[in-house]
């Protein structure tokens, strides 16, 4: 049997229950009214995001990696032509020196010449150091054979660049007063710094005494007077499938070789021994085209496909 007082109170928890659940309902439709009175936000940040995504290309993100030693991304490349390190002489090289810096004063166009001088460029003097060395006959590392009146030098390893610096012509300067003009038919490797010119002994004893073995100077490239006309050499083994071509005699620096093909023209890639190489046989036996570093350019036919054999053409870049 319920005590009176025990009903009281299960009457009282009922009521409290029935009022929770009246109170809880109550709330609900005053939320779905609010909400159904708000603007659709979630909408609207759905089609927001749609529309970005369909109309606004993505930004790239910046790579990561650390740049070659060069300065630019590793494929080489060298840095290109363009694009490649200054070159350093001296503690203190001039800031000309420096391709992506400025454009060295030049005969012909500014951009013909920066984009096809590489390290060597016309209206830029640089500073060094002269030393000797025993040149034999004169042949070097270019390939050309031996020199007639030994004005020759060796370029070091750096500003050599795959020679790129074979048959240019550089006038060398003491700090006496002296000066000789010799042509580059050598490399001198490494410890020979850049800037650096290791002369013939017949050369470096116009400028000093042989005993002293090295002294400072300055030098710059030169066009030359002269009378000699191109001459062309297949490397020794060329042959309908596989060639070298070499440019010899040439006033001033070569920066490109072309052959024609049933396609046009095609460049071929240069060696570090100077030569200019077909690998498939494509252009062996055509007509030649030589590009100086100054844009102008030679187009030579009938060359014969004659290994190591130079033979002479009838033209010549002009002097600047």
């Amino acid at each position: 049997m319920k005590t009176a007082r025990q009903a009281a109170r299960q009457r009282r928890h009922r009521r409290r229950l029935m009022m929770g659940t009246v109170g809880l309902a109550a709330a609900g439709v005053v939320a779905a009214l609010v909400m159904a009175l708000l603007p659709d936000h979630g909408t609207d940040g759905a089609s927001v995001a749609v529309a970005r995504a369909a109309g606004t290309p993505a930004r790239a993100t910046p790579p990561t990696g650390t740049p070659s030693p060069t300065g630019t991304p590793t494929a080489t490349g060298t840095p290109t032509a363009t694009g490649s390190p200054a070159p350093k002489a001296s503690a203190h090289t001039p800031s000309k020196r420096r391709p992506a810096a400025s454009t060295p004063r030049a005969a012909r166009t500014s951009s013909t010449t920066a984009s096809s001088a590489g390290r060597i460029r016309p209206g830029t003097t640089y500073p060094g150091v002269a030393t000797a060395y025993e040149a034999g006959d004169g042949d070097g590392a270019c390939g050309f054979g031996p020199s007639d009146d030994m004005m020759i030098a060796a370029m070091n390893t750096t500003d050599y660049e795959t020679s790129r610096a074979c048959g240019a012509y550089v006038h060398v300067r003491a700090a006496n007063g002296a000066s000789i003009t010799v042509r580059i038919t050598n490399e001198c490797p490494l410890p020979c710094a850049p800037g650096q010119l290791d002369l013939s002994q017949q050369a470096f004893a116009k400028l000093a005494d042989l005993k002293v073995g090295r002294i400072p100077i300055t030098w710059n490239l030169v066009s030359p007077s002269t009378s000699q006309t191109v001459s062309i050499r297949y490397k020794t083994g060329s042959n309908p499938y596989w060639c070298g071509i070499q440019a010899i005699g040439h006033r001033n620096p070569v920066a490109r070789l072309e052959v024609h093909t049933g396609s046009g023209w095609r460049q071929l890639p240069r060696t570090s021994y100077n030569y200019f190489i077909s690998a498939d046989g494509g252009g062996c036996g055509s007509t030649i085209r030589i590009t100086d570093i100054y844009g102008e350019q030679l187009t030579v036919s009938g060359i014969a496909l004659r290994p190591n054999v130079v033979q002479p053409t009838r033209v010549q870049f002009a002097r600047h």
